[in-house]
C-alpha cells in the first residue's frame, strides 16, 4: 500500500498485522481521490475507521490542511501514527484512539470539509446510520462524505443534513458519496 499522489507520493504505508483492517486498494483510492481532488486544498478532513490512515494521509498529501484520524484499536493506531510521521505529515494530523461514536462527541478539527468513512464490512446498516447521524452536525456547509462498503451491503441511510450525490462500484467495493448543501440543507 502506498500514497498515490501529492507531497508524499510513492511512500509505502505499513499495514497493521492481523485481519482487523481491510486496506482500500490503490485502484479504488486513486479513483476516489481523483473525484475528491477539487475538495482537498485547505480542507479539514475526518478519517473515521482509519486503520492504517491511508485515506487521510492521501488527503493530506494532496493538500488538505489538517486530518483527524479515528481508530479504536491501540496497535492499529500506533501503526497509523508511524505512517503519518513517515510521510512527514505529523504537524497536520491528529490521531484519536477511540470508538467512532465516542470520538464524534466533540471531534478535534470540526467542522469538517471532507469525511472519509471506511467501516468494517460487517458494520450493520443501523450502526452506519447512527455514525452518519452523529457526524452530520460536525460537517461544514458543502462538505463531502464518502462511505466505502461491500457491494452486497446496502447504501448508507443518509441523515437529513447529507444528501446522496453519487456512487461508484469497483469490483466488490462501492463508494457512496453524499454532500451537505452550501446553506447547510440537503442538495
Amino acid at each position: 500500500m502506498r500514497v498515490i499522489a501529492g507531497t508524499a507520493k510513492g511512500r509505502r504505508l505499513k499495514v497493521p498485522p492481523g485481519d482487523r483492517t481491510r486496506p482500500t486498494s490503490d485502484r479504488v483510492k486513486e479513483a476516489l481521490f481523483s473525484s475528491l481532488q477539487p475538495e482537498l486544498p485547505g480542507a479539514s478532513v475526518l478519517d473515521l475507521f482509519a486503520g492504517s490512515g491511508s485515506l487521510g494521509i492521501e488527503a493530506l498529501s494532496r493538500g488538505a490542511s489538517h486530518a483527524t484520524f479515528v481508530e479504536r484499536h491501540d496497535r492499529t493506531s500506533r501503526v497509523l501514527e508511524e505512517n503519518v510521521a513517515a510521510c512527514g505529515l505529523g504537524d497536520r494530523a491528529t490521531v484519536v484512539t477511540a470508538e467512532v461514536q465516542a470520538a464524534l462527541g466533540s471531534p478535534a478539527g470540526a467542522p469538517f470539509d471532507v469525511a472519509l468513512l471506511d467501516p468494517p464490512y460487517g458494520t450493520s446498516d443501523e450502526e452506519l446510520a447512527a455514525v452518519l447521524a452523529s457526524l452530520a452536525p460536525h460537517l461544514a456547509d458543502g462538505a463531502v462524505v464518502t462511505v466505502e462498503r461491500d457491494r452486497r451491503a446496502g447504501g448508507p441511510a443518509w441523515p437529513a443534513r447529507i444528501g446522496p450525490e453519487r456512487e461508484r462500484r469497483y469490483g466488490d467495493t462501492v463508494i457512496h458519496v453524499g454532500r451537505v448543501a452550501q446553506d447547510g440543507s440537503v442538495e
